[in-house]
């Protein structure tokens, strides 16, 4: 896959990570806070977001069924393990997306259905699925009287960039 698109899992990772560290410290009242309109919690919500980028890489890996060991919503297993699992999945997209050619079909089953679908609908799905969740996280902290972090993309560009620096503003 052409370098340009790496910079979108790149700030998928970056934008996770930065998420999480925001979220380490806060009050289990905040953790258990929902507001309308989101998918529930920000524990459960924040599970949710990494159990389903999990769901993905297990797809684009052509598994049909996710590993055991994979993480499962309904539980909470803190915010450390969601780092780790962040880091795993941030990474293991980022590599898989370097190394796509094709936009192969994958065959798949969930909930005792078979689906054949190509690996574009993987790849584009972690990116909207992602930013979605966390944009409701960011709106239940709001609504708890939390500054979220900064997690868009011009965020990213300019904080860490795809190389991993900041960059700077030209001035013409």
């Amino acid at each position: 896959m052409n370098e340009v698109f790496l910079d979108l899992y790149s700030h998928n990772l970056w934008a996770n990570e930065r998420l999480l560290d925001a979220c380490e410290s806060l009050p289990d009242e905040v953790l258990d806070a929902s507001a309308m309109g989101t998918y529930g919690t920000v524990r459960d919500t924040l599970a949710h977001l990494l159990a389903a980028e999990g769901r993905y890489l297990s797809a684009i890996r052509g598994h049909k069924e996710p590993p055991a060991d994979a993480l499962k919503e309904g539980g909470f297993p803190g915010i450390a393990a969601l780092k780790e699992h962040a880091r795993a999945s941030g990474a293991a997209l980022k590599r898989f997306a370097a190394d796509a050619r094709s936009n192969e079909i994958k065959k798949i089953d969930r909930g005792g259905q078979h689906f054949e679908i190509p690996l574009s609908t993987f790849f584009a799905q972690a990116i909207n699925h992602g930013t979605e969740h966390r944009a409701h996280v960011c709106t239940i902290l709001t609504q708890q009287g939390i500054e979220p972090p900064r997690i868009d993309v011009w965020g990213y560009w300019e904080t860490a960039g795809p190389t991993g620096r900041a960059y700077r503003r030209s001035r013409s």
